[in-house]
C-alpha cells in the first residue's frame, strides 16, 4: 500500500495518458532565438515539449547519440556528422543560413588575414567553426600548422579573448557582438562562404516516430514565434535581447548577420522531388572531405523530412 501511495502522483489522473516528453538541445545563436521566443509566447505545452540550454553543439550532439535529448538546433555540418557516426537524424526544419553572423574576431592590431601567421586563435571543437578556420586560413594563404588553435567553447570566447589568451576567435552571435564591445575587429565572415553555413533543426527518426504531434507543435511555434518577430519586432527583440546578452540594438543588428527562413522557403528546402537542403548538403560534403571533417560521402537519403512543416501531412 505505502509503494503505491508513493507512485500516487505519478500516475495518470482520470485515465489520461501522460504525453510522452520531447527534450530539444540548442546552443545560443541568433538564428535559434524563435524556438525560445515560442516558449516564452506560451506556444509549447511544457508537458510535451523542454528546451535544453546547451554549452556547445559538440554536447548536443552527444546527447543525441546516447538518446538523451530527441532533437537539436545543429549547423547541416553537423548533422551530416552526427549521421556519418550511426545517428539517423532527419532535418525537419530549416532555421537560416548564415549571412555574416560566423565571424573571426580579431585583435585590432590585426589589420590582415596573413598577419594571423603565429597567432593564437580560439575555436570550438565543432564542425562548422573548424570549417570557418580551415576557410579563413584557405583565404589568409596559410597553412593549419603556422597559426596556434585554442580550443574554447562559446561561453568562454569573451573571458579568453579578455583575458589575453588568444589573439582572434572564431565566434558567432550574439558572442560576436560582446567580443566587440571588448576591442576586437571583424577580420572575415561568412558573406565570404556563402550558403556553406546553414542551420536545422534536427531529430532523431525514433522520436519523430514516437512522437509526431511533439514535433508539430515544436516546428508550428517556432515559425509563429517567426512572425511575432517580424510582425512586432521590438516586442520580440525586448523578449530576446537578455538571453542572448545583448542590447535591444545589439539584437536587431545580430539579425542581420543571417537569412531566416519563412514556411514558403522550408517548403522548397525541405519537399519536392529534389529538396534544396540535398543539394547543400552535397556541396556541402565536398567541401568537408578534403578537410577531413567527413571520411566519406554522406547518405542523404531521407535527410529532409517535410512533413512537420505546417499544412504538410
Amino acid at each position: 500500500m505505502l509503494a503505491m501511495a508513493a507512485l500516487a502522483p505519478l500516475m495518470p489522473l482520470g485515465g489520461c495518458a501522460v504525453p510522452p516528453l520531447t527534450r530539444v538541445g540548442s546552443i545560443v545563436w541568433i538564428g535559434y532565438e524563435p524556438l525560445f521566443l515560442a516558449r516564452e509566447l506560451g506556444f509549447y505545452d511544457p508537458r510535451r515539449l523542454r528546451l535544453v540550454e546547451m554549452p556547445s553543439n559538440t554536447s548536443s550532439l552527444m546527447l543525441l547519440a546516447t538518446g538523451d535529448i530527441e532533437a537539436a538546433a545543429l549547423t547541416l555540418d553537423e548533422c551530416l556528422l552526427a549521421r556519418e557516426g550511426g545517428v539517423d537524424l532527419r532535418a525537419i526544419l530549416v532555421f537560416d543560413y548564415s549571412a555574416g553572423a560566423d565571424v573571426v574576431m580579431a585583435h585590432p592590431d590585426i589589420r590582415r588575414l596573413d598577419e594571423l601567421k603565429g597567432r593564437r586563435i580560439g575555436v570550438e571543437e565543432t564542425a562548422a567553426s573548424a570549417l570557418v578556420l580551415a576557410k579563413l586560413l584557405e583565404h589568409a594563404g596559410l597553412a593549419p600548422h603556422e597559426v596556434e588553435k585554442v580550443r574554447l567553447t562559446s561561453g568562454r570566447q569573451v573571458e579568453a579573448y579578455r583575458g589575453k589568451q588568444v589573439d582572434a576567435v572564431v565566434s558567432w552571435e550574439p558572442f560576436a557582438t560582446q567580443l566587440e564591445s571588448e576591442g576586437a575587429r571583424r577580420l572575415f565572415d561568412s558573406r565570404a562562404i556563402p550558403g556553406l553555413l546553414v542551420d536545422v533543426l534536427a531529430a532523431r527518426a525514433d522520436a519523430l516516430e514516437e512522437a509526431p504531434d511533439n514535433f508539430r507543435e515544436l516546428v508550428a511555434g517556432h515559425f509563429k514565434a517567426q512572425e511575432h518577430l517580424q510582425s512586432l519586432p521590438d516586442d520580440a527583440l525586448r523578449r530576446m535581447a537578455p538571453r542572448l546578452h545583448l542590447s535591444h540594438a545589439d539584437a536587431r543588428m545580430a539579425l542581420q548577420g543571417i537569412r531566416m527562413l519563412d514556411r514558403a522557403a522550408n517548403r522548397d528546402w525541405l519537399g519536392g522531388v529534389s529538396p534544396r537542403l540535398g543539394g547543400a548538403a552535397a556541396e556541402l560534403a565536398q567541401t568537408m572531405r578534403p578537410l577531413g571533417l567527413l571520411q566519406r560521402a554522406p547518405d542523404l537519403r531521407d535527410l529532409a523530412e517535410p512533413r512537420f512543416l505546417p499544412g504538410e501531412t
